[in-house]
């Protein structure tokens, strides 16, 4: 039995969900949930069990001090309410956690409880990739689901991957088999630089999410925070001609396979978006906060004094290969002319 005491009831609420591990590169899918927590202030209302569903050799829970007390934080997934504002005000149903060690038919039969409880009406689940995609163009975001009605009716992908899966996977079709919409926007993260943080993978999520839901995100300092990490790794990427012509090389096969796609769709998405946040914007930023993406928007030097991101690892022949050693370890193509480049 699910208890919800102390939760309002939910105006039109959506799930987003984001899990730290596999289908996580660069952190970027979980730090986007976290920017939505923090920048709504999310309240959290539930945690699972962390004995049902992590193995502790894996996942080490920490011990911090508070004060004089000593206590340990144990690894876990957790749920938070957000209040979204604006004309039509409605909630999201925030889920940030660790991709668990065991027992993913219960985790995600127990997530689907609280999605029961709480009337929501549609879960979106944020994962990121590695794949063959040059740091310096936008970030693609593909959009999928298993519901042939709703990749008609919102404009996306139906799946067709057939391979190993991460709990995004093993979730997006506990969905699908409960009745329940469900969507995976995944961002597709370099291989050659695929060290967390990643604020350019995240802010692209951030941005497609708007996109799906017809939603204003605060965006805070991301988009500072892209240019920035573009900016590092332009710099480390220069000082390594095998990386420099290899970034080279995925430049020109994005350009040529894009170069058909300046399409009506994708000019009425950035004009839609500029209408949701044309009262915002700033110097540097398109707007809304949002990183243009004309060819020198990441190249400023901001000053910012922020860490210069890792240096880039040498391109491998072949295929890059996820952080596990395996290959891409979900269903979206790689990044393709069909992908939404959104990014910002």
């Amino acid at each position: 039995m699910i208890e919800l005491e102390g939760v309002p009831e939910l105006v039109d609420p959506v799930m987003v969900a984001a899990f730290e591990g596999w289908n996580d590169a660069g952190d970027a899918a979980s730090t986007a949930v976290a920017h939505l927590d923090r920048e709504w202030k999310g309240e959290v209302f539930a945690a699972l069990d962390a004995e049902d569903y992590y193995d502790f050799q894996v996942n080490r829970p920490t011990v911090w001090l508070d004060g004089g007390t000593r206590k340990i934080t144990w690894p876990t997934t957790r749920l938070s309410v957000v209040r979204v504002g604006g004309e039509k005000p409605r909630d999201l149903v925030l889920i940030r956690g660790i991709e668990p060690s065991m027992r993913w038919r219960s985790y995600c039969n127990e997530i689907l409880g609280f999605a029961h409880e709480l009337g929501v009406e549609m879960v979106v689940i944020l994962g990121a990739l590695l794949g063959d995609t040059p740091h310096t163009r936008p970030v693609p975001v593909s959009g999928v689901t298993s519901d042939p009605d709703l990749a008609r009716t919102m404009d996306l992908e139906e799946t067709r991957y057939e391979g190993p899966t991460g709990i995004v996977g093993i979730l997006q079709e506990a969905c699908t088999h409960a009745g329940v919409p469900a969507v995976s926007l995944w961002a597709a993260v370099p291989h050659y630089v695929s060290q967390p943080p990643n604020p350019k993978a995240t802010l692209a999520l951030l941005n497609r999410l708007e996109d799906l839901l017809g939603l204003r995100i605060p965006l805070g300092e991301l988009p500072e925070d892209a240019r920035a990490w573009q900016l590092g790794v332009d710099q480390l990427a220069a000082e390594d001609s095998e990386v420099a012509e290899y970034v080279q090389t995925l430049e020109e096969a994005r350009d040529t396979a894009e170069l058909p796609e300046a399409s009506g769709e994708a000019i009425a998405r950035e004009f839609e978006r500029y209408l949701r946040r044309r009262d915002v914007g700033g110097p540097g930023q398109a707007p809304g906060g949002h990183a243009t993406e004309s060819g020198d928007a990441y190249l400023r030097d901001t000053s910012s004094g922020r860490t210069r991101p890792p240096k880039p690892q040498r391109p491998e022949k072949g295929r890059p290969k996820d952080t596990d050693g395996d290959t891409t370890p979900e269903d979206p193509p790689s990044a393709g002319p069909d992908e939404d480049a959104s990014d910002d």
